[in-house]
C-alpha cells in the first residue's frame, strides 16, 4: 500500500514554469525551446496545474522575450565596461575626460537591471517552481553576493567625490575601483553558455567568438597594465615604453595604447622581437607572470580548438578507417573485384547517409515521436504501393512505425536468389532490375521503379526468393521485416483479405518468365480461380497469413472456410524422382476417395496410398496441416 503525502504551495507563492512555455503573455512568448535554460525546467513528475499559469503583477518572468532582449543589450555594455576599466586605470586623463559620460550613461543602464532584478521571478531549488512572491524575490537578492557587487560595480566614484567635494581626482584609487565593473563580465559567460546550448547558433562559431572575446580580454588588460606600470616608476627614461619613446607621458594617448597592445601581443604569441621589453624590476615580475598565464592561456585556446576542429572531422575519420578495413579485409580473403566495389560503394553510402537515416537519433525519442516521423516520411509511398492498396487506417497505422529507410548504391543487390525470406521492401526513388540466375548467366525479367515492391512473393509464400533484384542506379527503400507483417496481419482478418487479394492480382499480372520461376504459382492461380467461383456462392471469412507450430508461414482460413492446401507427390517419399516445380500444389478435400481422384486428375496416374513425407500412412485427413506433402503410388 502507498501513501502519498502532499503539500498545498500557495498560489501566489510559485508558479510551474511549464505552461508559460507554450502560451502567449503580456510580456511576449517563447517560440524556440532551444533558447531556454535547463535551469528553469520543472523536475520530473512535477503536476502542473491549470490555475497556474499567470505571475503575480509586476513580476517578469526570467525568460521572457523581451527580458532576454533586455540581458542582451547589457552584454553589449559588458563589452564596453570591459574596455573602458583597464584602459581609464592605464590613462587616467580618459576616465575623468571623454569617457566620464558614456561611463555615466552605461552605469545608468546597470542600475536601471538593479532595479528590474527586484521584479524578476525565480526558480526554487528545491521544489523547482518560479517564486514570484515580492518580498522573497528581494530578500533573495539582497542577501545573495551579487547584490553588494552589482551595486559596487554600478556606482560613478569618480562622479560622487566630485559632486561632494567640488574637485576632480586624478589619483589612482577611482581607477582600480572602475575595475569592479569586470564584475559584469558573469553576464558575458552566461551569455555565451546560453548561445552554446541554442541550437539556432553554430557551437562551432560561438565557441571560436568566445575564445576571440577571452584572447582579446587578456591581451588588452595586459597591455594597459604594464602601461601603467610604466608611468608609475621613478624614472621614466628606465621602463620598457620610456626607453623607446621619451616623454611618453605627454604624447598621444593612442601612440600609448598602440605600444602596449603591440608589446602584449608579441609576449602572447611568444614572438619576441625584443625591441620593446622589461627594464626595471617591476616590469620583469610582471612580465614573468604573463609568459606563464599566456602558457595556460595558450593551452586553453590550443585545447579547444582543436577539440573543435577534430569534432567536425569525427565522421571523416571514422569512413576512412571503415574503407581502410574493407581493402584489408577483402586483400586479405582475395574476394572479387566486383565485391568488392559493392562493399566500397556500401559504406561509402552509409556515411553519406547518415544524416538522412540517424537511427540513433530516433532510438531516444517516445515511441509517440517516432510513430509520428514514421507516418511523415513513409505513409503516402505505403498507401501507393499496390500490396497495401484498400487496407484499412489502422492497418496503415501499425505497419509505417515499423518500417526503416535504407539507401543502395548501384549495381547492389538487395535480395539474392534463393535466399532465405525476411524483409520485403518498397521503392522510394531510383530503379531496381529484376534478374535470375540461368545456367551459369544472369537473366533479365523486368525493371522496378516507385512505388513498386520486391520481395514480397518470398515473405508471402514462405519460400526462398525466386528473383534477384539488383540497383539500377542510387535507390532509397523502406523495408518491412517479415515477422512483423505476420503479426500484424493475423488479428486484421479483412486486411488480410485485401492484401491477398490485391498479392494474387499482382500475380496474374506477371510475365511467363516470371511466373516460371515462382515455385507453385500456376498451380496456385488456378486453383484461386476456382476458389473466387466458390466464394461467389457462399460465404467465407478468410483469415489471412498465420504461423504454424513448425515456424512455416503458410495461408489458413478458420472453420467453414477454405481447405488446407497440400503438395502432392506421384511416387514413394523414398524415391528420388525429378519432378516439376516439385510437385503438384492442392486444397485438400473432405475424402480419401475425393484425394485419390484429384491426384489422378493432377499427377495423370491414379494410387490407392497415401504416405507423408516421413513414409507415415495416412489414414485420417483432418490430422493434414498446410503445405505438407503426400505422396500417393
Amino acid at each position: 500500500m502507498s501513501v502519498t503525502i502532499t503539500r498545498s504551495v500557495p498560489f501566489s507563492e510559485t508558479r510551474s514554469p511549464v505552461p508559460l512555455l507554450y502560451r502567449r503573455h503580456s510580456s511576449g512568448e517563447i517560440r524556440n525551446l532551444a533558447s531556454i535554460s535547463s535551469s528553469i525546467l520543472p523536475a520530473f513528475g512535477t503536476v502542473v496545474g491549470e490555475g497556474s499559469i499567470n505571475l503575480k503583477k509586476y513580476v517578469i518572468a526570467p525568460y521572457d522575450r523581451r527580458y532576454r532582449w533586455w540581458q542582451a543589450f547589457l552584454v553589449l555594455l559588458v563589452v564596453y565596461s570591459a574596455w573602458s576599466s583597464p584602459f581609464e586605470l592605464a590613462f587616467r586623463e580618459m576616465g575623468t575626460g571623454p569617457l566620464m559620460p558614456v561611463d555615466l550613461v552605461v552605469d545608468a543602464f546597470f542600475g536601471v537591471d538593479i532595479i528590474l532584478t527586484f521584479f524578476v521571478a525565480y526558480l526554487d531549488t528545491s521544489t523547482y517552481l518560479l517564486v514570484d512572491d515580492h518580498k522573497k524575490i528581494a530578500l533573495r537578492y539582497v542577501s545573495n553576493m551579487w547584490f553588494p557587487m552589482d551595486v559596487a560595480s554600478t556606482l560613478p566614484f569618480q562622479s560622487i567625490y566630485k559632486l561632494f567635494s567640488g574637485k576632480t581626482h586624478h589619483g589612482d584609487v577611482f581607477g582600480f575601483l572602475n575595475m569592479l565593473r569586470l564584475w559584469r563580465l558573469r553576464r558575458v559567460s552566461e551569455f555565451f553558455s546560453r548561445l552554446e546550448k541554442d541550437t539556432r547558433f553554430s557551437y562551432f562559431w560561438t565557441r571560436y567568438c568566445k575564445l576571440i572575446c577571452v584572447t582579446l580580454f587578456a591581451v588588452h588588460t595586459a597591455g594597459c597594465f604594464y602601461f601603467w606600470l610604466a608611468t608609475h616608476y621613478s624614472q621614466t627614461d628606465d621602463t620598457w615604453i620610456g626607453s623607446q619613446v621619451p616623454d611618453f607621458e605627454d604624447r598621444s594617448v593612442w601612440l600609448g595604447y598602440t605600444y602596449s597592445m603591440y608589446w602584449s601581443i608579441v609576449t602572447l604569441t611568444t614572438t619576441g622581437y625584443g625591441d620593446l621589453h622589461a627594464q626595471n624590476t617591476g616590469e620583469k615580475i610582471f612580465s614573468i607572470f604573463y609568459m606563464l598565464f599566456n602558457i595556460g592561456l595558450t593551452a586553453y585556446l590550443i585545447g579547444n580548438m582543436t577539440n573543435l576542429i577534430v569534432h567536425s572531422s569525427v565522421r571523416t575519420f571514422a569512413m576512412r578507417d571503415a574503407i581502410h578495413e574493407i581493402l584489408r579485409y577483402a586483400s586479405k580473403n582475395r574476394l572479387p573485384e566486383g565485391l568488392k566495389e559493392q562493399m566500397l560503394a556500401h559504406v561509402t553510402l552509409k556515411f553519406k547517409t547518415a544524416e538522412l537515416q540517424q537511427e540513433e537519433v530516433l532510438q531516444d525519442l517516445p515511441k509517440a515521436i517516432r510513430s509520428g516521423i514514421a507516418q511523415h516520411l513513409f505513409r503516402k509511398t505505403v498507401e501507393n504501393a499496390y500490396l497495401f492498396k484498400g487496407v484499412s487506417e489502422d492497418f496503415i497505422v501499425q505497419l509505417v512505425p515499423e518500417m526503416r529507410a535504407e539507401y543502395y548504391p548501384p549495381k547492389m543487390d538487395i535480395i539474392i536468389q534463393n535466399e532465405i525470406p525476411t524483409d520485403f521492401y518498397i521503392i522510394v526513388s531510383g530503379a531496381v532490375d529484376v534478374i535470375t540466375h540461368k545456367n551459369g548467366t544472369d537473366q533479365f525479367l523486368s525493371k522496378l521503379m516507385s512505388p513498386d515492391m520486391l520481395g514480397e512473393i518470398g515473405v508471402i509464400f514462405n519460400i526462398p526468393q525466386p528473383f534477384t533484384v539488383r540497383t539500377k542506379r542510387l535507390s532509397q527503400v523502406i523495408r518491412i521485416s517479415h515477422n512483423h507483417f505476420k503479426q500484424l496481419v493475423q488479428p486484421l482478418s479483412e486486411d488480410g483479405k485485401i492484401v491477398i487479394s490485391n498479392f494474387l492480382q499482382y500475380l496474374r499480372g506477371l510475365k511467363r518468365e516470371e511466373l516460371e520461376e515462382i515455385p507453385f504459382v500456376e498451380d496456385y492461380l488456378a486453383d484461386s480461380n476456382i476458389e473466387a467461383i466458390q466464394s461467389a456462392r457462399e460465404p467465407q471469412n478468410y483469415e489471412g497469413l498465420s504461423q504454424e507450430s513448425n515456424g512455416r508461414t503458410t495461408f489458413y482460413t478458420s472453420s467453414n472456410t477454405l481447405p488446407a492446401r497440400v503438395v502432392l507427390h506421384g511416387h514413394h517419399p523414398d524415391d528420388k524422382q525429378e519432378e516439376e516445380n516439385g510437385g503438384k500444389l492442392a486444397h485438400l478435400p473432405d475424402s480419401m476417395k475425393d484425394l485419390l481422384m484429384l491426384a489422378e486428375r493432377k499427377l495423370g496416374k491414379r494410387g490407392t496410398t497415401v504416405l507423408m513425407a516421413d513414409g507415415s500412412l495416412v489414414e485420417d485427413l483432418s490430422a493434414l496441416r498446410d503445405s505438407d506433402h503426400l505422396y500417393i503410388f
